[in-house]
């Protein structure tokens, strides 16, 4: 296996570094960097696998406009049989690297009338249910070189970086498909039922999804800036909706097309308008 030791241990290198979490079908983010150094999952010790189609397991080190990045193609998921600890471990290693502020993406469901597929929400905040139920990351002793015992998440997603995100949105024409709100993480990985969806929609839930809670909770616990954004990949099925459940390959295909996700990040805009799947709604980007 490969060592990230040497990483660590140069940390002036990784100062004020970005460090990206790729969701579901966006690992082309990594592709923007440039002299890249690419490390696959497998060859990490302490990593886990990833087994989502989409994710590519690799750690990508490299530049974005001159900005020294580490990007995660893939992320890990409760549902795939990791404990938090595994899920979150990722964030505790970018933190040693000394990055200082993590994006986290995701693809999410929109429980939202106003949210359409090719939508961009940028996360304000979220409602984390399995660490209502007790799943948290941070269960345990705590690791003190990282962060207090009792972290705020009030305001964990950075209000600064949401600012600039939006006014980039505006300078690039696309502000009227980007938009704030909360999400909500899941376990998965079943799609929700229709009493379900009810239930988050009531509880002010915009979009939701099955990831990304549990690495905010690390992040902030860590003292990282954090920034997310969620791609609207489909509708969930609300019985007043009446819309069809998009199936998993279909959100996995807009995923993969919707290249424009990355604008708030400053990669190059593609003018390419996709051919969406069926019952996905005929509009990106």
């Amino acid at each position: 296996g490969i060592s990230l030791s040497p990483l660590i241990d140069s940390q002036d290198e990784y100062q004020k570094a970005v460090a990206i979490i790729c969701g579901s079908g966006l690992g082309m983010l990594a592709d923007a960097l440039s002299n890249q150094d690419a490390f696959k999952y497998s060859e990490i010790p302490g990593f886990p696998h990833s087994t989502v189609q989409g994710h590519a397991g690799r750690l990508v080190f490299g530049e974005l406009r001159g900005k020294t990045c580490v990007c995660m193609q893939g992320r890990f998921h409760m549902y795939e049989g990791h404990s938090l600890c595994k899920t979150t471990f990722p964030v505790r290693v970018f933190k040693l690297l000394g990055v200082d502020t993590l994006i986290v993406t995701n693809a999410a469901g929109s429980l939202d009338d106003s949210l359409r597929p090719g939508d961009i929400m940028i996360l304000k905040d979220h409602i984390n249910f399995p660490g209502l139920c007790g799943l948290n990351p941070l269960c345990g002793p705590n690791l003190d070189r990282f962060g207090p015992r009792f972290p705020a998440m009030s305001g964990c997603y950075d209000a600064g970086l949401r600012r600039i995100a939006m006014e980039i949105g505006k300078q690039l024409g696309v502000a009227e498909v980007m938009t704030e709100g909360v999400y909500a993480m899941v376990g998965g990985p079943n799609f929700e039922s229709i009493a379900e969806a009810r239930l988050l929609h009531r509880l002010g839930v915009d979009a939701v999804g099955m990831s990304t809670a549990p690495e905010v909770v690390v992040a902030t616990h860590c003292g990282l800036r954090v920034f997310g954004l969620s791609l609207i990949t489909n509708k969930v099925l609300l019985p007043e909706l009446l819309l069809q459940r998009v199936t998993p390959p279909e959100t996995c295909s807009l995923r993969l097309e919707t290249q424009d996700w990355a604008l708030c990040l400053g990669i190059e805009k593609k003018h390419s308008r996709p051919n969406l799947p069926p019952g996905v709604r005929q509009r990106c980007l």
